[in-house]
């Protein structure tokens, strides 16, 4: 089996897809919390308004914690990549191949048979490419799972190419 996918079709830079680095890239993101995140209404500066709040809150009801009694982690990054299971939008993919204009629809190539999707799903989809710290080489090398989550129980598998329409 092979480890990699293309990305081809109506794009001017047909890519070539190497799941087994992903897990550096900072762009992944963990698969068990990537449908879990509910729509919020709040702007990125009121959350930071009411961290920050409740941070200061905290610091006169119970007093500054020095340096040195502050909780280190109890998980290591190694231990993370190790042990989680990861995915990365495929609209970075995309965006980086630069389709052309009159691209509508993605062919996703399987062993289990071909699935076409609008390009609009593709660009909210992940490809996850980690389970529990190892590759996906069973039914890999990537697994694609549509942004709203609707097949996260059931993820399109054996994908050997993406082909842009």
């Amino acid at each position: 089996m092979e480890f990699i996918v293309a990305l081809n079709g109506k794009v001017n830079y047909p890519l070539t897809l190497d799941p087994g680095v992903w897990i550096f890239d900072e762009r992944k993101e963990d698969l068990t919390k990537l449908f879990d995140i509910k729509e919020d209404t709040e702007s990125e500066q009121e959350k930071y308004l009411k961290d920050v709040s409740a941070h200061w809150d905290r610091e006169l009801q119970e007093g500054a914690i020095p340096p040195s009694e502050k909780v280190k982690p109890k998980t290591t990054l190694k231990e993370t990549l190790l042990t989680s299971s990861f995915a990365i939008s495929l609209s970075y993919f995309i965006y980086n191949a630069q389709p052309f204009p009159n691209a509508e629809s993605v062919l996703i190539q399987t062993g289990d048979g071909d699935v076409e999707i609008t390009i609009e799903e593709a660009q909210k989809g992940y490809l996850a490419f980690s389970n529990n710290g190892k590759p996906l080489k069973d039914d890999g090398p990537v697994h694609f799972y549509f942004g709203d989550g609707r097949n996260k129980e059931n993820p399109i598998k054996h994908i050997t190419a993406i082909t842009i329409q």
